[in-house]
């Protein structure tokens, strides 16, 4: 991970050292710091900042923030969250970490990107749509609360996995539109227990650098011929 932190513009040092200081003063502002929370947020930014890389690391720091936004999830009773990050984004964060190291530039500091196909936007409708219903079943079977956002963000959540999988610069584009639903969620959230509202602002740090991590990509994406290999 040295090897990859010496990697980052001083652009990428701003935006990430200025991620973690908002989300740090976010959780002390409240006067509860929920030390669960700050460790999930900081760990989450800090995967995002070596996803705008292209970096195998981000996968490898996902799949522990999947861990623990799900038990915080699950102290909520957001049983969709808890599902999906340990039932849908932890396999395919795994499964993406196969599958960027094998398909890293020869350095390895940064993964090919894929153009998608015709067969890749059809599979991501069908397993999209399938997904969506299958969980919004076990969502309403659960009493979830706020089950329309909460099918949404599953909605979401699966089409940044699976881009991300496919090493799609759109990839970002999904986390992007998966932040707003989840600002919404906890936002609705912090209405009952003010505690959550330093995970509401977390996401909308999530966002900003999920806007710039596409940006990145796209830069990249002009300057080499994308590998249209799985």
């Amino acid at each position: 991970m040295c090897n990859s932190i010496k990697t980052l513009t001083k652009k990428e040092w701003a935006l990430w050292l200025g991620s973690l200081l908002a989300v740090i003063i976010s959780n002390i502002m409240t006067g509860n710091i929920d030390l669960l929370t700050l460790a999930a947020t900081c760990i989450g930014v800090t995967a995002l900042i070596f996803a705008a890389k292209g970096n195998v690391w981000s996968q490898i720091l996902m799949t522990i923030f999947c861990i623990l936004y799900a038990v915080i999830s699950w102290r909520f009773h957001y049983w969709g969250e808890m599902i999906t990050y340990l039932g849908m984004s932890l396999p395919m964060s795994v499964w993406s970490i196969i599958t960027w190291a094998k398909n890293s530039s020869e350095n390895g500091s940064s993964v090919a990107i894929q153009k998608l196909t015709s067969k890749h936007i059809a599979g991501l409708v069908i397993f999209g749509v399938a997904t969506t219903l299958i969980f919004y079943f076990i969502l309403r079977a659960l009493n979830t609360p706020n089950i329309v956002f909460s099918t949404i963000s599953i909605t979401t959540s699966f089409l940044a996995s699976a881009l991300t999988l496919l090493r799609s610069s759109y990839y970002a584009l999904g986390y992007a539109s998966n932040d707003i639903i989840l600002i919404v969620l906890w936002i609705l959230a912090s209405l009952k227990n003010p505690a959550y509202v330093p995970v509401a602002f977390n996401f909308m740090i999530f966002f900003i650098n999920d806007l710039y991590g596409f940006v990145s990509w796209k830069k990249r994406e002009a300057m080499i011929l994308p590998d249209i290999n799985i």
